[in-house]
């Protein structure tokens, strides 16, 4: 297929890597670009704008947040500007509901189509094909973006018509991580403190009734005190914390640990952890038991 990929970071240059290599088309925008360099190496095409990177069948964008992927897509010379009418804006970027409707309105009103396909993964996940991506959006876009799912992620779960739908799930499942990551935080903190071995209290968990991937993942970071380098960003984590609360007041339904959360991950980032990963959430009990700082 003829690809347009906009976004080109951690997750983005990995998963445009995969459709390179899968034989589509593809050409790629960032704004920095240095971080082209090495998808050009592996045959994709360099846009110089985010209107040359839309005139493929499909085009991409996998952007940090609300800001980035308006600017790209809203624009004066943005993608709803020089998208084709029929075309598929596919986002795979972790965006508020709101955004997501006003976007699709956008799409429709130039004859455009929507397909949000936000993704579970880290970086080593989106390098390996192996990401997990929720769609929503009009059931025959999502068919024909299909040979792209397939070369980025080891399974597609479709959850609805409305490309919001997408969104949502996946703002409440970083949340559901969250929890996570804070629960282990919390449940290490108090065996450390009563010189129980953190690591081996880790695998007992995660060879056990815990060894699905939150725990797998991050439980060994929390043991390890490992928050460095940052595979996502603790500020990235507080910004789906503060979406998923916002989707969640529009709707009127209290989320008692989505504001715990929302505030732990505030003080983890005015205490200098803008920096570090995520599974940095689960540090700060450990800091507020006594023990070593982040």
């Amino acid at each position: 297929m003829k690809v347009g990929f906009i976004g080109l970071g951690h997750m983005g240059a990995a998963m445009a890597a995969n459709l390179v290599k899968a034989g589509h088309e593809v050409t790629v925008f960032n704004r920095s670009p240095e971080k082209r360099r090495a998808l050009l190496a592996l045959g994709a095409h360099e846009a110089d704008s985010v209107a040359a990177a839309c005139h493929g069948e499909v085009a991409i964008t996998m952007l940090a947040d609300d800001a980035a992927v308006a600017a790209v897509v809203l624009a004066e010379h943005g993608m709803v500007a020089s998208l084709a009418a029929g075309a598929i804006h596919l986002s795979m970027s972790t965006i508020s509901v709101a955004l997501s409707k006003q976007l699709a309105a956008a799409h429709a009103r130039n004859g455009q189509r929507l397909v949000a396909a936000p993704v579970f993964g880290r970086p080593a996940a989106a390098a390996a094909g192996q990401l997990f991506i929720v769609t929503a959006g009009d059931p025959a876009a999502i068919e024909a973006c299909a040979p792209l799912l397939h070369a980025m992620g080891q399974k597609a779960i479709p959850i609805g018509t409305e490309p919001a739908a997408a969104n949502l799930v996946k703002l409440t499942g970083n949340f559901v991580t969250a929890a996570a990551i804070e629960a282990m935080g919390e449940a290490v903190a108090l065996i450390d403190k009563a010189g129980i071995d953190r690591r081996a209290y880790i695998d007992l968990l995660t060879a056990t009734v815990f060894n699905a991937a939150p725990y797998t993942t991050y439980g060994p970071l929390i043991a390890q005190g490992t928050f460095e380098p940052a595979a996502f960003a603790a500020p990235l984590a507080y910004k789906d914390v503060r979406l998923a609360l916002a989707a969640a007041e529009a709707l009127r339904v209290p989320m008692p640990l989505g504001s715990l959360l929302h505030d732990r991950l505030l003080r983890l980032l005015v205490g200098g952890g803008e920096h570090l990963d995520w599974a940095a959430l689960g540090g700060l009990a450990t800091q507020d038991a006594g023990g070593a700082r982040l």
